[in-house]
């Protein structure tokens, strides 16, 4: 149990919270930051996706972050807050990049202040907490929410500086909410669209592109691409069919900067052709998918597959090469190697023992092998069919030749 604070004098004036303050709030911590996000969500729905969304976690993390920087400053004042700062202006920075004005984000900033000012009450009748302590203690915390929400300004207006025209501004949001999965029929969007010069489209292609964005990219584009360059993963948007001419158009434009193409889909599936077009680039970091200048998801839809779940795709290979668990590591390389070849060219012995470059006999031997371990699993279109898919994936992952059922090792596109 943390050493009870001694509370000031009823009659002194307000001043820091004394350093043993933060011993006891720490451990409310993870309990505050659960109800900050049930209150924030309930109050401000439009973060719910972003609380719940792919980003999740790091958003979770930088408001852990920013309330234990609070409990580190009350135990030592002199506590670096340079992370936390970066944290706070990046916050600003995702508000202006979704479109949202800046009270939204002071608003949750300030409900964050008075759930915890309420748990703070609490605590206060558990350790029999003075009346000036506490009100020492949410003088502290308000003053630390204008801090927060100063911060958060600068990256807003950062970005803002950045953003050039209104009509630019009126744009980028419209793209925003398309991606976000807002209806397309919501009357936001029917607004922004009149209010930019923009017909709703049919079908939209999204471009993902390598950061940073160069400026020049803006000028030369057809004048109905949505664009965000500035935000940290800078992504385009095509409206109409995706033709040679527009395909022309965006090399050009992008000249020098990596960019991977998704695909032509209803503009209400927008984000996914952004998700995979984001996806094939980080395959090209993984060494999976060639690097290019322009790079087609179309090019890539089985490997895009393949790969959607690795995890998944380790499980169901293990299961499916279960029979094979009690053979040696060499031997159990050797027959899932030829397993895949089998599975993938359906040919005789001579002709995957030219893939294997190996001798037909050899080939016909360890065929044999394998129905002594599978049986009439080999002969179930479902077995097998898990088994192409899975060791494919693998084979991606260079996990075949080495008879493995990880997908760690050196990578490479079928």
């Amino acid at each position: 149990m943390p050493q009870r604070v001694q509370p000031p004098d009823v009659n002194e004036p307000l001043g820091p919270l004394p350093p043993e303050f933060a011993a006891i709030m720490r451990p409310e911590l993870p309990g505050l930051i659960k109800e900050i996000r049930v209150e924030v969500t309930r109050a401000y729905p439009e973060y719910a996706h972003l609380l719940n969304g792919p980003n999740a976690a790091a958003i979770r993390q930088g408001v852990e972050h920013a309330l234990s920087a609070f409990v580190d400053r009350v135990a030592d004042p002199g506590a670096p807050s340079a992370v936390r700062d970066e944290l706070l202006r990046k916050f600003g920075r995702v508000e202006a990049y979704e479109g949202r004005d800046l009270e939204t984000l002071q608003g949750a900033y300030r409900l964050g202040a008075r759930v915890a000012l309420r748990r703070a009450k609490t605590i206060g009748r558990r350790y029999d907490l003075s009346p000036t302590l506490l009100l020492t203690f949410a003088d502290a915390l308000f003053a630390y929410i204008d801090e927060l929400g100063a911060l958060s300004r600068e990256g807003y207006q950062e970005v803002q500086a950045k953003s050039g025209s209104a009509l630019e501004t009126l744009r980028r949001r419209l793209l925003h909410l398309i991606l976000a999965g807002t209806p397309l029929n919501h009357a936001t969007i029917t607004e922004l669209c009149e209010q930019a010069r923009w017909p709703l489209p049919e079908q939209v292609t999204l471009i993902a592109l390598r950061t940073p964005a160069p400026d020049h990219i803006q000028a030369d584009l057809d004048i109905d691409v949505l664009t965000d360059l500035g935000a940290p993963q800078p992504h385009l948007l095509v409206p109409g069919p995706f033709t040679p001419e527009r395909r022309t158009m965006l090399e050009a434009a992008a000249f020098g900067t990596r960019l991977a193409m998704g695909l032509t889909v209803p503009t209400s599936h927008a984000a996914d052709s952004l998700r995979w077009a984001r996806r094939v680039l980080q395959l090209v970091d993984d060494d999976i998918v060639a690097d290019a200048h322009a790079i087609d998801c179309a090019d890539h839809l089985v490997t895009l597959w393949l790969l959607s779940d690795p995890a998944l795709v380790t499980e169901i290979a293990q299961r499916e090469l279960a029979p094979l668990g009690k053979s040696s590591g060499a031997r159990r390389a050797r027959l899932v190697e030829t397993l895949h070849a089998w599975l993938t060219t359906r040919g005789t012995a001579d002709q995957v023992g030219e893939v294997l470059g190996v001798h037909a006999q050899t080939v016909r031997y360890r065929l044999r092998n394998l129905d002594a371990h599978f049986g009439d699993r080999l002969e179930d279109p479902g077995h097998r069919f898990a088994l192409e898919a899975a060791l494919r994936a693998l084979h991606l992952h260079g996990g075949v030749e080495a008879g493995q059922v990880t997908m760690t090792s050196s990578p490479r596109e079928a």
